[in-house]
């Protein structure tokens, strides 16, 4: 395939989005720019998003992403209440600890082995090795973004750097634009995060 005919099957993917589509990502941007910024309102965008995108999933027939983003559903409902709720103040942003760590190997292992088994046996996924990829790594990401941990922005950039090229061969191409620019978010969030870090610890000496 041509860059020229990538690029006229990129503009007519965009001229076919919905106006679902379009709200869907759109507030995925916004969930996305608010998390860089540490602030707990991204989720409330990330929820309306994600309950957008179900409904897209749906008509589109995806249901092993409809799967995930109710994860997403579940985990950005428990992060808003954990960043909110959990002190008197906001929780600290922090790295992980071993142990979570270990938890991360776990969610990652057992979501690949559950995400695949299911691809193969229960649906006619042509990706199931790839597809498995993105949702166990990105299952973790979130887990430790709910968790406030500054890594979850590498467990997500691995994700999405594997959703990319899974998206551009699935001729998703409104998606993998999305994703690219998330890819870049979490470059720029991993950073900002680590100077508030610097910033907290600077204050509290």
């Amino acid at each position: 395939m041509t860059s020229e005919t990538i690029f006229e099957a990129f503009i007519k993917q965009i001229q076919q989005a919905t106006i679902a589509e379009w709200l869907g990502v759109s507030f995925g941007v916004l969930q996305v720019w608010f998390s860089r910024q540490n602030k707990s309102i991204n989720y409330i965008f990330g929820i309306i998003g994600i309950l957008i995108s179900v409904y897209v999933l749906f008509h589109a027939k995806l249901y092993a992403e409809i799967l995930l983003h109710l994860y997403y559903l579940i985990m950005s409902i428990y992060g808003w209440i954990y960043w909110k709720y959990s002190s008197d103040v906001a929780a600290p942003i922090t790295h992980c600890e071993p142990k979570e760590w270990w938890i991360v190997g776990g969610i990652c292992a057992l979501g690949f082995l559950l995400f695949y088994f299911g691809l193969v046996h229960l649906t006619d996924s042509d990706v199931p090795l790839w597809d498995s990829a993105v949702s166990c790594t990105a299952w973790a990401g979130m887990w430790l973004l709910a968790k406030r941990k500054i890594e979850n922005w590498i467990l997500l950039n691995i994700s999405n750097l594997i959703a990319i090229p899974l998206l551009i061969h699935k001729g998703l191409f409104l998606y993998s634009g999305l994703t690219l620019f998330l890819f870049v978010m979490a470059f720029s969030g991993y950073f900002n995060w680590r100077r508030i870090i610097s910033e907290e610890r600077y204050a509290t000496q």
